[in-house]
């Protein structure tokens, strides 16, 4: 067994699946697992191992605290799970003297006007942009654009919020649809302070895909690219498939990833986990996203690495990478695998799902998890954030793999009603 006789902090918005699966690998390795999260004085501590009180929107305080905790308990390195923690764990790795994200570079990857403008510097093909706010005379702006475009929310993620418009008139609905959406309780309790910025973008037509890896010293590690075979082509951009390998020819993918690490640089990302998203057609590579955070929740299940005889998950490689460890010998397993983050089909209330034993029956089909709780109030995007579950296929070949997802789903049958029946039945 490997004992690295460690103590990392993790960083989260919430608990759920991934944070279990960091502790499961903690716990195979030896690791001592600190959880700080900025909701953690409503919740028990996960391993009953110090949990630390931060709020992320008061990062001096926070850092503070991670400090006051590391005196006591010495850190030997630090995760950010998730977007929202990634400056506070910036921040707190300089404070310690940790290997980190410069603070400035964790900023403008979790910004969408920062990241774009310094790609832009660096010479890589991005979109172009128009940044404004909800308090913009959207009927102006609008008669002087070139369509498509896209609208979306800087500080969101996972597609919320995102619409494509092809004219004035659909920009100016979107703009009043994603206000309301940025003006929800929820979103302004977040407290970023970008609660109220937008990006217009121009629509770049394309093959999307998502790369997950990590930064060393600035140099970028792959792990994985994966294909999103359905059409990201609006209106919305719900994904709902990742599968690996890649069908992209070699010289496409190494592009992409020379992208990707070019990106990182630009940014002045230096060092963890990254997860990126570029779109590729006939100019090249379009570099949308460059995460410094791992692949989240449920879906990191899709990457399983082997190291000699054993199966290792992301998490497990994750945390030897933050204690300094070797990661060379952890490769991804040779097999394909996909995974289907399951839509939601239309508002309403969540009732009931028939057909899983059939759906986990399929040929390939490695798991199948409901994420969804009964009678919970369900929106589709632009306004989601969450999906009904996920399926998990793992096959000889990536065609297997994708056609075993799409078939489990097919298998399944889910109730949702009218909202109006909230509290009924």
């Amino acid at each position: 067994m490997i004992n690295f006789s460690s103590r990392i902090l993790i960083l989260s918005t919430t608990t759920g699946y991934q944070l279990r699966s960091f502790g499961e690998a903690a716990q195979a390795l030896g690791i001592d697992l600190v959880f700080a999260t900025d909701r953690c004085h409503t919740l028990d501590d996960p391993w009953r191992d110090g949990a630390i009180a931060v709020r992320f929107h008061e990062e001096e305080a926070a850092v503070d605290a991670i400090v006051a905790a590391a005196s006591e308990r010495p850190l030997q390195g630090i995760l950010a799970v998730g977007d929202r923690p990634v400056v506070l764990a910036a921040r707190a790795a300089a404070a310690l003297g940790l290997p980190g994200n410069p603070p400035e570079a964790a900023a403008a990857s979790a910004n969408k006007r920062l990241s774009r403008e310094r790609l832009a510097r660096a010479g890589l093909r991005v979109p172009e942009v128009v940044p404004l706010t909800t308090a913009a005379n959207i009927e102006e702006v609008a008669g002087r654009l070139r369509y498509p475009v896209v609208l979306k929310p800087v500080a969101l993620s996972g597609s919320r919020g995102v619409i494509r418009a092809d004219d004035p008139r659909e920009l100016v609905a979107a703009f009043r649809r994603v206000s309301a959406l940025l003006a929800r309780p929820d979103i302004r309790a977040l407290r970023s302070g970008l609660e109220s910025q937008l990006l217009i973008e121009s629509f770049i037509p394309g093959d999307e895909y998502a790369i997950e890896g990590v930064l060393t010293g600035g140099r970028f590690t792959p792990f994985a690219i994966f294909d999103k075979p359905d059409p990201l082509d609006g209106p919305f951009f719900e994904e709902r498939i990742y599968v690996t390998p890649s069908r992209a020819s070699a010289a496409a993918q190494q592009a992409i990833l020379d992208t990707v690490q070019r990106a990182a640089a630009a940014l002045g990302l230096t060092h963890g986990p990254v997860h990126a998203e570029c779109r590729v057609n006939g100019d090249g590579v379009y570099i949308l996203e460059v995460a410094a955070r791992p692949i989240g929740g449920l879906c990191s299940r899709v990457l399983q690495f082997q190291d000699g005889e054993a199966r290792r998950s992301l998490e497990h490689v994750l945390l030897v990478h933050a204690c300094g460890g070797d990661i060379s010998r952890a490769s991804r397993e040779s097999p394909a695998s996909a995974v289907m983050m399951i839509p939601i089909p239309a508002r309403g209330v969540f009732r009931r799902v028939a057909g899983e034993d059939d759906a986990r029956g399929v040929p390939f089909v490695e798991d199948l998890r409901i994420t969804a709780k009964r009678d919970q109030l369900l929106e589709p995007l632009p306004e989601a954030g969450s999906y009904l579950g996920f399926i998990f296929a793992r096959a000889p070949d990536r065609g297997q793999a994708e056609a075993a997802v799409r078939e489990a789903h097919a298998r399944l049958a889910f109730t949702i009603t009218p909202a109006i029946d909230v509290g009924i039945g």
